[in-house]
């Protein structure tokens, strides 16, 4: 239950900055529930129903598919690659803000398919250089799903991981047995890589480069064990993990771990907050503060969200008692910054360059 009290956190603080409501601060979730939670209870769909991985359709980004969004790069138009040496799985945050149901269609169109491809473009394209990128599309659990610590929140939580899990085993059955194998995801989608690496973390051992769970909170003493892999400890190390949650200053994280420190790890600790694993995608590691000229391309976005630059030494950054604190002079980047200095929203965009660089190292130090 504690995934659904940290998202109801990040849905509150995510629709107090894109609405710009400020009445929901003061009402609260209530409010949250009566305009967004999904209409009736959760129906689980036919066991049959589920996609079918082996089709194309099912894909966003994967060999074979035209237009992958994963070959978007800053400033040019999307391009198919050479053939790379790694394959990356990169699972989406939400992106279904509709409250019609709880799970989101396969193939849902409209707004939703543009946040989708947007965010495989701005966060998947990071690894294309090196890994040849495998992004399923999945019923994701709704929005407002993340409003209400229920049954059937979680039933549809439990819908979404196991199209995710579903993707992987195909994922796993087409690429290379001897090649290295990289996870990204952010927000829902590093809740979805956290129960993957814990069930699959057996056929992973010597396999995964690196994965990097941006957006969620990982405890280092009561998560990390149950994952099967270390924290990255430096950019020569393969087979480790990367977390990051990203804050300006002065930061204020309170509505995100308050209630993630009075729940239980996955390895049956306590969770507290100055346990939770910060890895610095700019150095690495966690001990090693990075100034802005560190820093070799933010993502910033235009106005239209269809093209972007990216903005070399702006960026520093270190790690604070589990934040990750920016510092220099943020380019603008949009209007979804959320309130405590939170830039959730841009996780992968602030540290673009050095995510691609992070990943070419570490698919250069696997099985050395």
């Amino acid at each position: 239950m504690c995934a659904r009290r940290f998202l109801i956190a990040v849905a509150i603080l995510t629709l107090l900055a894109v609405a710009g409501a400020f009445a929901m601060f003061q009402f609260g979730s209530s409010m949250l529930r009566d305009q967004f939670t999904p209409q009736g209870h959760y129906v689980a769909p036919p066991p049959s129903s589920g996609p079918d991985y082996s089709n194309l359709d099912n894909w966003l980004a994967r060999p074979g598919i035209a237009n992958d969004p994963s070959w978007w790069r800053p400033g040019t138009e999307p391009r198919p690659l050479a053939t790379r040496p790694a394959h990356a799985f990169y699972v989406h945050p939400t992106t279904y803000l509709q409250g019609d149901r709880w799970n989101a269609a396969i193939r849902p169109g409209g707004d939703t398919e543009f946040r989708t491809r947007l965010f495989t473009r701005s966060q998947a394209s990071a690894f294309a250089d090196v890994a040849t990128v495998w992004a399923p599309r999945y019923r994701q659990a709704a929005y407002g799903a993340f409003l209400l610590d229920s049954e059937d929140s979680a039933k549809s939580l439990a819908l979404a991981y196991s199209d995710v899990s579903a993707a992987f085993a195909e994922f796993l059955k087409q690429v290379p047995a001897g090649e290295p194998v990289i996870l990204a995801g952010h927000s829902q989608g590093a809740l979805h890589l956290l129960r993957l690496l814990e069930e699959h973390k057996a056929i992973l051992q010597g396999r995964l480069a690196a994965a990097y769970v941006v957006g969620w909170p990982i405890s280092a003493t009561a998560d990390l064990p149950a994952l099967g892999f270390p924290k990255c400890r430096s950019q020569q190390q393969s087979g480790c993990i990367l977390s990051w949650l990203s804050f300006a200053e002065p930061a204020n994280p309170s509505l995100i771990l308050k209630s993630w420190e009075e729940s239980q790890g996955a390895s049956g600790g306590k969770r507290r907050r100055e346990d939770v694993l910060c890895v610095n995608p700019l150095t690495g590691s966690a001990g090693t503060a990075a100034p802005p000229a560190a820093n070799p391309g933010t993502l910033v976005p235009a106005s239209n969200f269809t093209t972007a630059e990216l903005v070399p030494g702006a960026v520093g950054a270190r790690c604070d008692e589990g934040l990750l604190l920016l510092e220099g002079e943020i380019p603008a980047l949009g209007p979804f910054v959320l309130p405590g200095n939170n830039y959730h929203v841009y996780d992968f965009a602030l540290f673009w360059s050095a995510i691609q660089r992070d990943a070419r190292q570490r698919v250069q130090s696997w099985g050395t």
